[in-house]
């Protein structure tokens, strides 16, 4: 294995790499973690090799610090011990300080992305154990709680909820994976599972904890795909592809969104959701063309033809096969969206007005949102050299932060 290599399969730099090798800087536990994993050797083997100690028996680390969704094994066994270490991982102080500092790797989605789209999973289904019987009244108490932890974190951010959702899938998703199931029984407790473990991930995005979030994700795609539930799925991809588009990574942002929009479209979704993907394709093909540097070009063409496409699809109205997730996608995200696209390709007049206008549209269960409208609003007047009206735009979402625990405001 090469020195390039050996740094992609840590989801590290070349940079880090150098100074771990130079001495310069220490290797923190969880990466020693991963080197156990992917030099398979015992955990105190590595601190033997990083610090030549003889008598690291009371040292090794422990390797259940990093637990990594992997699409190489997706028999519901696996998914559900992985899945419990996670959440276990995060009910403990120290180890959950330890995912909290977690970086985003992009090296990780290439997998991700082939298993959802290439992989086998085994059929849901749990039934050789003595454990109890799990039920359809089980799944919609679950589902149910998703959707209150939601609004919760909607109206107030990720501050409050998120530790209530780890809980909540520590104590009671988890036994539940572990509980007897069929496969009809055992296929929605997948989906209800993979819509939780999204929103712990979505949580810890809102916190800034970008790596413990992927995390998360991949995991809840993970559930998504034993559960054969490709809207789901989709659902999945499209946060993932928000989390790139924060971190201004566009490549990942548009690879995540193409999936996204692929897998609803292989499973006919209902209009409004294809509008929504169709919209996350066309802000990172916005964010790529803004960092080239590039106006006028094919891809702010492609931007164009995206958002024309995804207003038509839109207009065609709500179905009665939408999921429940899909009832969050009023028209104030669809507008809010474009907005940003047109900001990046210059248009950043267009983009102000189209915010202006959604801003009455919320209401105090979208606080959140209504604050990110008028950060978004103040840029694009920023784009616009007009900075009278840019800080008017901020200062107007400055008293709600202070209810709000985000880091995105």
């Amino acid at each position: 294995m090469t020195q390039e290599e050996a740094a992609e399969a840590l989801w590290v730099s070349m940079t880090t790499w150098s100074r771990w090798e130079r001495g310069i800087q220490g290797v923190r536990p969880v990466y020693r973690a991963r080197m156990a994993q992917v030099f398979d050797v015992p955990a105190a083997e590595i601190e033997h090799w990083l610090d030549g100690d003889t008598d690291y028996s009371s040292k090794a680390v422990e390797t259940e610090i990093w637990p990594i969704p992997d699409f190489a094994r997706l028999s519901v066994a696996d998914t559900v011990e992985v899945a419990g270490r996670m959440w276990r991982c995060e009910v403990d102080p120290e180890r959950r300080r330890m995912l909290a500092a977690l970086p985003f790797a992009p090296a990780a989605l290439d997998g991700w992305l082939s298993g959802w789209t290439y992989g086998t999973p085994a059929v849901a289904m749990h039934e050789h154990t003595t454990a109890p019987k799990v039920g359809l009244s089980d799944i919609r108490r679950v589902e149910e709680a998703r959707q209150a932890f939601a609004q919760m974190d909607h109206r107030f951010g990720a501050g409050l909820v998120r530790p209530a959702i780890i809980d909540y899938l520590h104590t009671t998703v988890a036994p539940l994976l572990r509980g007897r199931y069929d496969e009809r029984v055992g296929a929605r407790l997948m989906t209800v599972a993979a819509g939780m473990t999204r929103l712990a991930g979505w949580t810890a995005f809102d916190l800034g904890h970008q790596g413990q979030a992927q995390r998360h994700y991949g995991q809840a795609l993970k559930f998504a795909k034993i559960a054969g539930d490709a809207l789901t799925g989709a659902w999945v991809l499209s946060a993932m592809s928000y989390q790139a588009l924060y971190l201004s990574q566009a490549s990942p942002a548009i690879l995540l969104a193409r999936a996204a929009l692929d897998t609803a479209r292989r499973a006919d979704a209902p209009p409004r959701v294809v509008a929504w993907l169709l919209n996350r394709e066309a802000w990172a093909t916005a964010l790529r063309a803004n960092l080239s540097g590039a106006a006028d070009t094919h891809e702010t063409k492609r931007v164009e033809r995206l958002l024309t496409e995804a207003e038509r699809v839109y207009d065609r109205g709500p179905s009665d096969r939408e999921p429940q997730w899909a009832a969050w996608y009023t028209p104030t995200e669809p507008t809010a969206e474009a907005a940003r696209c047109w900001s990046l390709i210059g248009r950043h007049r267009r983009a102000a007005e189209l915010l202006e206008g959604i801003l009455p549209a919320y209401d105090q269960a979208r606080s959140r949102s209504a604050q990110l409208t008028r950060i978004s609003a103040a840029e694009a007047y920023l784009g616009m050299g007009e900075l009278d009206h840019a800080i008017d735009s901020a200062r107007t979402a400055v008293p709600a932060t202070k209810t709000l625990s985000s880091t995105r405001l």
